[in-house]
Parts: C-alpha cells; sequence; structure tokens
C-alpha cells in the first residue's frame, strides 16, 4: 500500500471489546482528508453499521492479512485529537479499566460546523505574552517560580485571606496564586491547565486572570457555556499558541501548546471526581499527565487531601512552606473552658459576637443542607431517623404537624430507633430557609441574604448583611467577613462515609478563610481532633494522622480499590482472576442493587496495572459471552460485568 494508507481508527464504543485500534484502508478520494487525530465514519462488519471514530495514526502496512475495509467517511478537516491527549486517555483508561473512548468522549465538545468554519476562516490574535511579573503569593519568593520552571510537582496550603486585586475586585487569595503561577507559565510561552470544582471558583479565578495577563490568552471552557462557545474554545486550544485555560474536572484534557503548568485547586472536592465511566479523578488524570508532559503540577487548597497527604510522604510531591503562618482566629464552641450548658443551635457567646460584627459589615452563616424543614434524629442515641419505608431522612413539615419522610411523604407515627429502640424525635439539623427566617426575626432591621444551589449568590458587598449559606455556597464578602458562624457541624459529621470528617474539615476551612483578618470563626457543636486541627489551622498534621490510621485498616488511599458488579457467577470469576496478584484482597461479594452483587477488592498501587488488564479481560469476556439458545425463550444476553476503580461510592 502507498505510504499513509491505513489509518488506524478507535472507535468511538463503550463496549469494551472494541477498545482498540482497527486498521482501515484509506480510499483515494479521502488521502488529503485522512490526517492523525481527525473524526471519521468508519463501517462495521456486524450488520453493515456506520459507526464514529478517531483516526489515531496513520501507517504504510497493516498486520491483518485479510482485505481491509475503507474509511467511510472523514467528518471535519480538523485536527481535534491531539498526539498527547490520546496518550493522556490511553493512560488513564487503562489504569481504571475502561475504554479510552470515553474519557475522548468527555475531552473533546460536540463539533459545531459553522463555529469550525468561522474558527477556520479567522486570523486569531492572541495577543501580547504578560512581562515584568511580581512574584506568585503563597510562597517564599521564586520557590514556585523555580518550581514551575523545573516541572515540579507541588502542593501549597493557600493563603486563608481575601485579597483585593488592582482592579479593586476582591477573591480568595488562592485564586490569586494560581492567576500568577500561570501568567509566569505563559511569560515562558507555555500554556497552563487551571481547574476548579465548580463556577463559583471559576469566576474568582478568572477575575484574578483579567489582572494578570491578557484576556485574549486565557480560555474558558465548562458545562455552562453554550456549545459552539465551548468548540471555539477548544478549536482555540489546538492552535500553535500558548493558551491559559480554564475549567472544571476535564479540562484537564484540554489540548495545550507547550504544556507548562497544571494548577488543581482543591483536589478533595468530590466534584473533581468523574461520575461517567470509567471514572478517572481529575487529580490522578493530571499526574499522569504530568508525567507524560513534564510540566509542572502544582496542588493548592486550605485542607490538604489525604491523598495528596500520601503523594507527599512517598515524595511524589514536594510541600512548598506557605510564606507565613497566618490563620483565622477560629473559636470551638464545645473546647471553652465553660462550654455552654443546653441545647442552643448558636451559643450566646457567638450570637453576642455577631451582633457586635453586624455594625462593621457582613456576617457568614455556615448550615448543612437547604430547605425548610428540620431534620431529625433519635433523641437517645442521636442516630440520624429514617423512613421505614425507604429509607429517606425525616423532618418536620414547614406547616408543622406529623414528621414525614422528605422522600416518599410517609408518616412517621410510630417510628422506632433501629439502634436503641428510642421511640422521641429531635431536631438537629434546620434548613437554609428556615435558618434564614429565624435570624430575620432575630434581627429585624438587618439585610438577610440566603445563598444554595437554587439561589446561588456570588459576592456579597461590605455593608452589614446576615448571610445564610449552605456548604460550599457561601459568597465572598467585600473584605472578608467580620464574623464567620459554622453550625450544624454534629450533623454534618453523621453523614455515611469514609471521608466525612476530611469533607468537613475542607468545608469549615474554606468557610472561615472568607473571614477577614482578626475576625472570630465559631466552630458549633463539635469537639475532639477536627476542632484542635480547625483551630490551631493544621490541617495537613490531620491529614497525616488520618492517613497513618487508613494505612492499619487498608483503607483508600492507603491502598487502591475496585468494585465489582454483576451476576453471582460473573463476579466470582472476576475476583478468582485477581485473588493470586500479590497484594489483593478480597471483601464481599455482598448484594447489590437489580439482583446482582458487589465484590470489593483492595489491592496496594504497585499491583494496579495487573490488576487493571486482569478485571478488563475479565468484563470483555462477560460482554461476549451468548448464551445458548432454549427452546421457547428468548434469547438473552448476560448482564454485563460493571468495574468502578477508586469508586467514591465505597464507604
Amino acid at each position: 500500500m502507498p505510504g499513509g494508507a491505513v489509518a488506524r481508527v478507535l472507535i468511538d464504543s463503550p463496549l469494551p471489546q472494541l477498545d482498540q485500534l482497527f486498521d482501515y484502508a484509506v480510499p483515494t478520494r479521502l488521502a488529503d482528508a485522512a490526517k492523525a487525530g481527525v473524526r471519521v465514519k468508519v463501517p462495521l462488519r456486524t450488520g453493515g453499521r456506520i459507526a464514529d471514530g478517531w483516526i489515531v495514526e496513520l501507517a504504510d502496512t497493516s498486520e491483518y492479512r485479510g482485505e481491509l475495509s475503507e474509511l467511510e467517511d472523514v467528518v471535519s478537516d480538523v485536527a481535534l485529537l491531539r498526539p498527547e491527549v490520546w496518550e493522556l486517555a490511553r493512560a488513564a483508561a487503562d489504569r481504571a479499566a475502561g475504554n479510552a473512548s470515553d474519557i475522548l468522549r468527555l475531552a473533546i465538545p460536540s463539533r459545531y460546523v459553522r463555529v469550525e468554519r468561522s474558527w477556520l476562516a479567522a486570523d486569531p490574535d492572541p495577543g501580547p505574552l504578560p512581562a515584568d511579573l511580581p512574584p506568585i503569593p503563597g510562597a517564599e519568593a521564586g520557590r514556585l517560580e523555580a518550581g514551575i520552571a523545573d516541572g515540579e510537582r507541588m502542593t501549597v496550603a493557600a493563603d486563608p485571606r481575601p485579597v483585593r486585586l488592582p482592579t479593586g475586585e476582591w477573591v480568595a487569595a488562592w485564586a490569586a496564586t494560581l492567576a500568577q503561577a500561570a501568567a509566569h507559565a505563559l511569560a515562558a510561552d507555555r500554556s497552563a491547565l487551571l481547574v476548579v470544582p465548580d463556577y463559583r471558583d471559576q469566576q474568582q479565578l478568572e477575575a484574578a486572570l483579567a489582572a494578570s495577563v491578557d484576556r485574549r490568552r486565557v480560555l474558558r471552557t465548562d458545562a455552562r457555556q453554550s456549545g459552539g462557545d465551548r468548540y471555539r474554545a477548544f478549536l482555540d486550544a489546538t492552535g500553535p499558541d500558548a493558551r491559559i485555560i480554564v475549567g472544571n474536572r476535564s479540562t484537564v484534557y484540554s489540548p495545550a501548546a507547550r504544556l507548562g503548568l497544571i494548577a488543581i485547586w482543591d483536589d478533595g472536592d468530590p466534584l473533581l471526581a468523574e461520575p461517567l465511566a470509567p471514572g478517572v479523578h481529575a487529580r490522578d488524570a493530571a499526574l499522569i499527565r504530568q508525567e507524560q508532559s513534564g510540566a509542572a503540577l502544582l496542588l493548592v487548597a486550605h485542607t490538604r487531601s489525604v491523598d495528596v497527604q500520601r503523594l507527599v510522604e512517598i515524595g511524589w510531591v514536594h510541600e512548598v512552606a506557605p510564606l507565613k503562618h497566618v490563620r483565622p482566629r477560629v473559636i470551638p464552641t464545645e473546647q471553652q473552658a465553660n462550654p455552654e450548658p443546653g441545647s442552643a443551635r448558636i451559643p450566646t457567646v457567638a450570637w453576642r459576637q455577631a451582633q457586635e460584627a453586624l455594625r462593621e459589615g457582613p456576617v457568614l452563616v455556615q448550615v448543612a443542607r437547604p430547605g425548610n424543614a428540620p431534620l431529625l434524629a433519635c433523641d437517645r442515641c442521636r442516630e440520624p431517623a429514617r423512613c421505614a419505608a425507604c429509607g429517606g431522612g425525616l423532618a418536620v413539615p414547614r406547616e408543622g404537624g406529623t414528621a414525614r419522610c422528605v422522600l416518599c411523604g410517609t408518616s412517621a407515627s410510630g417510628w422506632k430507633c433501629p439502634v436503641c429502640d428510642g421511640t422521641k424525635l429531635r431536631a438537629v439539623t434546620v434548613g437554609a430557609s428556615r435558618t434564614a427566617e429565624e435570624l430575620g426575626r432575630a434581627f429585624p432591621r438587618t439585610r438577610v441574604i440566603l445563598s444554595d444551589g437554587e439561589r446561588p449568590v456570588l459576592r456579597a458587598g461590605p455593608e452589614p448583611a446576615l448571610v445564610v449559606a449552605t456548604r460550599g455556597a457561601e459568597p465572598i464578602a467585600d473584605g472578608g467577613y467580620r464574623a464567620v458562624l459554622l453550625l450544624d457541624g454534629a450533623r454534618m459529621l453523621l453523614r455515611e462515609s469514609l471521608r466525612v470528617a476530611e469533607d468537613c474539615l475542607r468545608w469549615w476551612s474554606n468557610a472561615s478563610a472568607l473571614a477577614a483578618p482578626g475576625a472570630p470563626v465559631f466552630l458549633v457543636g463539635v469537639a475532639g481532633a477536627l476542632a484542635t486541627a480547625l483551630s490551631g489551622w493544621r490541617q495537613a498534621e490531620w491529614a497525616e494522622g488520618e492517613l497513618a490510621a487508613r494505612r492499619m485498616l487498608r483503607f483508600p488511599p492507603a491502598v487502591r480499590v475496585a468494585s465489582v458488579t454483576a451476576a453471582h457467577a460473573a463476579v466470582a470469576r472476576a475476583v478468582e482472576a485477581v485473588r493470586a496478584i500479590g497484594g489483593v484482597d478480597v471483601l464481599g461479594p455482598a448484594p447489590a442493587d437489580e439482583g446482582l452483587e458487589r465484590a470489593i477488592v483492595r489491592f496496594d498501587y504497585s499491583s494496579g496495572t495487573r490488576v487493571a488488564r486482569e478485571l478488563h479481560a475479565e468484563m470483555i469476556r462477560v460482554a461476549t459471552e451468548r448464551r445458548r439458545p432454549v427452546a421457547g425463550r428468548p434469547v438473552r444476553r448476560p448482564p454485563m460485568l460493571r468495574l468502578r476503580f477508586d469508586d467514591p461510592d465505597v464507604p
């Protein structure tokens, strides 16, 4: 065959047996358009179907000795799949025993023909590169700059203060750190990928970038954009100019010319865990891409995740000391010399401080959940009260009356605690709406602002106001809050999850960092190691102790886990395939949904490649297995075997 006459194509399909490169002949009519990285349509031998795919590479010959099928069509002239993105997708999918096409579906947006044509016809001007930049804030002058230049993997504790930009806008200090780090990479004509959990963080980061670099050098990519805008930003990223690309978890897969920095804010946020198959966390994808590209990696957070603590302890990530020890003034009300008796939701000392702070500016009140109805728990053992019919939480309706299930509405009359046999209920959490109403009555001449998932508020002014916000929805206030009240701490800790303590410490730390310097932060209803870590601002020490405890129990991230869900026989075969690998132990199987079973495979990181390979092979075997037909019965394919590596739903 003539040079480049064979196209090696990855078919866009969730079927595990198609997760490989297939050779297709390039017909003469498509010889000029068929390039590595373009979308194509190819025929499948079964049923005469046409499938979408990507040309990964071109070759002169094929190892297949039969007659090759020809490419059906080339969909686009633009090479959207860059080699570095393909390498990342392939490596990330192999680590998670998944399909590379599933990752590419997340990484590359849908095509918009009109946008593509206008982009091809345009003559873009990306603007000048930044020059004469100040030192990167958050660490000793020159430390982060040197790490970026040398391609280091670094973690740094964020400065817990709001800062004012030259434009007059207020942002969290971490946003200024990431913006300046990206600007320094851009000044060296290298691209930067900045990954944040949600649009609130992204807005602050974009404001900080606007004060440092030409806005034409900044590309935004997130789900809140229109499809056309997102596709145009992706096309710009494929160009030869260095860019700063800002967005959510899928941003880590963006193409970038001469990648120099990957930075992630708050990697412990569950929004950075990809829910779609194969479920690769943005932090793990960033670690793979850093190793492949040689770019610097910067992990910034107020609360270091236990996953990053493991990387620090094995020497894979370097800890960068912050510039100076600055911490909020956190006061755990349960650890006072004379704790207040009773069950008041807001202790007297916190109430009085809030009254005084309201004379100067805004006060933040963080609550556990949105809504109006109070959630209930057993009065004797404090176990959350659950509906006997569906397992939902019990709450008192807004209009009063008998407690009911928040999901199915079943009355809780005759409720009995399954733990201690208690029959009395007590309110443990009051929603944000009810809290706002109560505070509005207590402070009749004070403006009350409610911020939650349904009614998000991104910014609060410097004037006095009570800001009631659910965790993660706290707006940033100009100059910082004059006081912060962290309520419902005990209720937050009742969530059944291995990471509940880590999540709570992160929620409280992020809210505390919104306080003005010297302003009091009251942690209500929580004592022990978490309260001590927050009040002393020693989150890294807490993460170290938490990792040591998980290592003794073989809990993640001290080890990796994979959940295997299928019918009993398929789970048994999959477990048997990996049981003999060193460092592997199996929990279960136990009943799962839809009559299936689930087993948990725990394994050392050094065994990850073998475990993923064996389980992926078993998934292909189950997917391609056919049952022998039985007379009088329809032919049914066996259920698929579902794999999830590093499953966040494993308690």
